[in-house]
């Protein structure tokens, strides 16, 4: 059987975003801050977005379709 996986998570998009947003401190604290009030990974991305980041320094799209939202919003729930 094959681990179709990235480093635990469903892609490497999805891991890229959630290593970005576990390790740097400015993304955790808004990460955070947003899985306070309830907000979804999709409300992360609209406030980078007005912030003028539209990916990750490695280039992944914040909004990139292959990221799973699902497992970042609950990545987020558990900061």
């Amino acid at each position: 059987m094959t681990d179709t996986t990235y480093n635990g998570w469903a892609n490497y998009e999805t891991w890229n975003v959630s290593l970005w947003i576990g390790n740097d401190e400015g993304l955790y604290n808004e990460a955070k801050r947003l899985a306070k009030f309830g907000k979804m990974y999709q409300d992360l991305v609209a406030l980078l977005y007005e912030c003028g980041s539209k990916e990750t320094p490695d280039g992944v799209k914040w909004n990139d379709p292959a990221i799973d939202a699902g497992e970042i919003t609950e990545m987020m729930d558990d900061l």
